[in-house]
């Protein structure tokens, strides 16, 4: 991983535009060639990125990010650096999950029609740039439909499912794709969060889940 500190502005240009003016910034380049550029607040969500495949090229004052697939670019101006370093970070082992969310995900995805007649599995554990998504799949109309699995849905269970929607639906072979929230218990304050961003949700009874017959769906 590189890690790059500069006073920089940002413009991405493709299918929409956004303009970042010139401030100190910390850039990451992964070593997947995925760029992320972030602020010194907004915890942990970028203000700007571009996922693989794509080349970054390193001019004099611009760096230029261009997707290997859609040709949209991130085109940085630097004015100064004021740090670049790079680090070897190895294969990460992933996030473990406990024993309950971890069967809910496996259930889940091994009955994957509860969520709807006609849903099919793309696959469990998609991977992107920030992280694996729960479950991957597509409705009865053939959309794509990315599954948040949490034992406790909260707020950062909504984020976090929010995150992987921006960065799926840059993806054309995708797009358009809809967010499903699934728990065994939803907090208030986390489904009137989703409701807002268009983000559907589920509660799993996780006995009846395990005890689930093809043609007895009891998820609800």
């Amino acid at each position: 991983m590189r890690l790059v500190i500069a006073r920089c502005s940002v413009d991405y240009v493709g299918r929409l535009t956004a303009h970042l003016p010139m401030a100190p910034r910390l850039i990451l380049i992964k070593a997947d060639n995925s760029v992320s550029i972030h602020a010194d607040d907004r915890a942990f969500k970028p203000l700007n990125w571009m996922n693989p495949p794509c080349k970054l090229r390193e001019d004099d004052g611009t760096w230029t990010v261009t997707h290997g697939k859609t040709g949209e670019k991130l085109i940085l101006t630097i004015e100064e650096v004021l740090h670049d370093s790079s680090h070897e970070l190895g294969v990460d082992p992933g996030l473990q999950k406990d024993g309950v969310e971890a069967h809910l995900q496996e259930l889940l995805a091994e009955h994957i029609t509860t969520l709807g007649d006609g849903w099919t599995l793309v696959r469990r554990e998609y991977m992107t740039a920030i992280g694996p998504v729960d479950i991957l799949c597509r409705d009865h109309l053939g959309g794509t439909v990315a599954v948040e699995i949490k034992r406790r849905g909260e707020i950062d269970g909504v984020e976090q499912l929010t995150r992987y929607l921006e960065l799926l639906n840059r993806d054309p072979l995708l797009a358009p794709v809809k967010g499903i929230f699934a728990a065994q218990e939803i907090k208030p304050q986390a489904r009137v969060l989703a409701t807002d961003r268009g983000i559907g949700c589920v509660t799993l009874d996780y006995d009846a889940l395990r005890g689930i017959e093809p043609e007895n769906p009891t998820l609800f």
